[in-house]
């Protein structure tokens, strides 16, 4: 039997590990050709085979994306993965944090999305999710200031695309996910661990302000963001899609 994607080409970046990587391999699962992009090109082993082709790319670096894209596309899919996660507070945010968040948290989504838009204009239609995250316009969360920022500036971006091109065949929506546990949020653990009493007591803190009392897992984000790019979500687009275990309720 077909998968839900089977004759879409998607994009995807930040393909490299946790929930862009998860995403690559729902989407060739459900049928799909995908370009799993990411910086770090050996991240990516392991995922190129008959259905995937795998390629480094910068998404700071506007050229490299538009070169990217056009030897690749057209594509039916775009997943804008790629992103940081800054942790402090509006005295302790300097310049360069906040320069850095909105480059690569927001300018490269729009960069890509400009870069993708044409071909999908030109196919007829497209679909086109972005990450944002539960820690910003759905919910101030300390110590996250230019992080939360720069993800509510994805939500505004996200609904701004779709109602640009809705009448188009074009749907933008965001995903807006709590605590998932990645290689990123393993790396802000270790970070967190002396101030919190080492790396159990740190991760025990992430799991705790869950409602649900666990982590969410990649491919438990990927599953929304396969619906969120398949036919079956036809009449959903502007909307920031919280997946989050009930933080937020």
């Amino acid at each position: 039997m077909a998968g839900r994607l089977a004759g879409k080409r998607c994009f995807v970046t930040a393909a490299g590990q946790g929930i862009g990587r998860a995403t690559v391999l729902a989407y060739a699962a459900e049928g799909a050709t995908v370009v799993a992009t990411d910086r770090d090109a050996e991240k990516l082993s392991g995922l190129a085979a008959q259905t995937v082709t795998t390629a480094a790319l910068d998404v700071l670096d506007d050229q490299a994306v538009m070169e990217c894209i056009t030897r690749h596309g057209p594509f039916d899919v775009l997943f804008n993965c790629a992103g940081f996660v800054h942790q402090n507070d509006v005295l302790s945010c300097t310049d360069d944090d906040w320069d850095f968040a909105f480059a690569l948290n927001v300018r490269s989504q729009w960069k890509v999305m400009r870069a993708v838009l044409p071909g999908m204009l030109g196919r007829g239609g497209g679909a086109i999710v972005n990450m944002a995250s539960a820690a910003g316009s759905v919910k101030g969360v300390a110590n996250r200031f230019v992080y939360g920022t720069t993800k509510a500036a994805v939500v505004g971006m996200t609904k701004s695309v779709a109602a640009d091109y809705v009448a188009k065949g074009i749907r933008c929506n965001c995903v807006c996910p709590g605590t998932v546990d990645t290689p990123s949020l393993g790396e802000r653990i270790s970070a967190n661990a002396a101030a919190m009493g080492g790396e159990t007591a740190a991760r025990a803190a992430f799991v705790g302000r869950q409602a649900m009392g666990r982590l969410a897992t990649p491919e438990e984000i990927a599953a929304l963001v396969v619906y969120l790019s398949a036919p079956e979500s036809a009449f959903v687009t502007a909307q920031a899609v919280v997946i989050d275990g009930g933080w937020t309720n």
